[in-house]
């Protein structure tokens, strides 16, 4: 495994397969990082483990050469976010991607009423798929669809939250921590507790912290990767 604790590639196959921790920059998508491995390692098959979001941050595990064939054991495991959610306001998107469609007042909202929310949104959850998502309908993503300012039907899929821990109120913003299954959208977590408040909300920051017992803490940055693999490419992908 290639991580922070490693100080050369000297017994390296990308080829045979390896897997690599790397901690996604902000504005930058799952592709890119996908594509600056596969340029800077010089190894075809490459492919990650759970897509992040291009606003978000954090772990993302990636695979290269025959080890792209375990990729699934490592979506299946259990995933911890950390973030901000804001109160008040909603967008389409349910994040910061959009504009705000809706604003209600917040500030009488109780810290017992927003652990209560919190708590009721533990377990076993049925969520639609948001539109502004990479979710396929007939080949094409839902956001390419969101865009053009297309509804598509989504049918609900049962995801797990295993965890979701409100760690500090400075309203409007609440910073939490969620642990959930593979599929769980946090961006609808954040706007199912809205409405269960009444106020609204939006994902407002994510950096995805560990993925089974990976964790971000030992992860490369694309750039320390590069300087491993003696490359700096800075292809605007």
């Amino acid at each position: 495994m290639i991580s922070k604790k490693t100080l050369n590639l000297d017994n390296v196959d990308f080829q045979s397969g390896e897997i690599i921790l790397v901690d996604k920059e902000k504005g930058k998508s799952s592709f890119n990082v996908v594509y600056k491995i596969r340029k800077a390692a010089n190894v075809k098959k490459v492919g990650h483990a759970g897509t992040l979001d291009p606003a978000a941050t954090g772990l993302l595990i990636i695979c290269t050469g025959k080890k792209t064939k375990e990729i699934s054991l490592f979506q299946e495991q259990k995933k911890v976010y950390s973030g901000i959610i804001c109160l008040g306001k909603r967008t389409l998107s349910m994040d910061s991607e959009t504009d705000f469609i809706e604003e209600k007042e917040f500030n009488h909202i109780t810290e017992i009423e927003i652990n209560q929310a919190a708590e009721s949104l533990v377990g076993k959850l049925m969520q639609i798929p948001p539109m502004y998502s990479a979710v396929k309908h007939k080949g094409k993503a839902l956001y390419k669809y969101a865009r053009k300012g297309v509804e598509v039907e989504r049918k609900p899929r049962e995801v797990s939250v295993y965890k979701f821990e409100i760690k500090e109120i400075d309203l409007p913003d609440l910073h939490f921590e969620i642990e959930c299954s593979k599929g769980t959208y946090i961006r609808t977590i954040a706007d199912d507790l809205g409405l269960k408040l009444d106020c609204g909300a939006y994902l407002k920051e994510l950096r995805r912290t560990r993925i089974g017992d990976y964790c971000v803490d030992d992860a490369l940055t694309i750039q320390e990767f590069q300087a491993l693999c003696g490359r700096n490419l800075n292809e605007n992908i």
